[in-house]
């Protein structure tokens, strides 16, 4: 992988990571119902997710999963259906009216919890994987050292993710602050909705789709 090609890399996934998706929109709700540290466990279980599915790309499985009918459908309903689930409870929420900062710091529960649930919506989001086994190949040299290119993938991804993610935690804590309680209500709503479209347009996602 030449330095031209690693740049081009780095500002083609910085554009499709920046786009607003599940995993910021989960981002921008832990930061502001919890606070930037606590939504760090939710950073740290979707980029987790993200280099299982480099690792799987690099494998060949991203291929081979990609290719398996069965295995897109389910991995598809699965995560529309959870999608949904966490767009009801963001929407069915009571809001708190304290705010991060001056509510008690999480326990270490809350906090693997947020990761798990950043970890399963970056994992069942099968556009995730096509999108990556059809996009990352086109990066890499096939006459030099692939771990070592896939590697350097992965750290890049990682790092523009946490950047991401760390942003929109921190605008939805600075939201929070600004519209005191009701701002955190108006977030719910808000990520609670995009979250179920985003469901229905997974559900309606077909192969090859744009």
């Amino acid at each position: 992988m030449t330095t031209a090609t690693l740049l081009l890399f780095i500002l083609a996934s910085a554009v499709a990571i920046v786009t607003p998706g599940p995993t910021t929109l989960l981002a921008l709700s832990n930061g502001s119902r919890h606070g930037v540290r606590a939504a760090g466990w939710g950073m740290a279980g979707a980029v987790l997710a993200d280099l299982i599915l480099v690792g799987a790309v690099a494998s060949g499985l991203g291929v081979v999963l990609a290719a398996s009918e069965v295995a897109f459908q389910l991995i598809k309903w699965v995560g529309a259906a959870y999608l949904a689930y966490l767009g009801w409870k963001m929407l069915r929420s009571d809001a708190a009216l304290i705010l991060p900062s001056a509510a008690p710091g999480p326990d270490r529960p809350v906090g693997l919890s947020l990761g798990l649930r950043s970890f399963m919506v970056a994992l069942t989001n099968p556009k995730a994987l096509l999108f990556m086994s059809a996009f990352l190949p086109q990066f890499i040299d096939p006459q030099a050292p692939l771990a070592t290119q896939y590697a350097i993938v992965a750290c890049v991804l990682a790092t523009i993710n946490i950047l991401t993610m760390l942003v929109y935690a921190a605008l939805g804590a600075q939201l929070v602050r600004a519209f005191q309680g009701s701002g955190l209500r108006w977030l719910n709503r808000v990520c609670g909705s995009l979250m179920i479209g985003l469901a229905g347009t997974l559900a309606l996602y077909r192969r090859g789709a744009p």
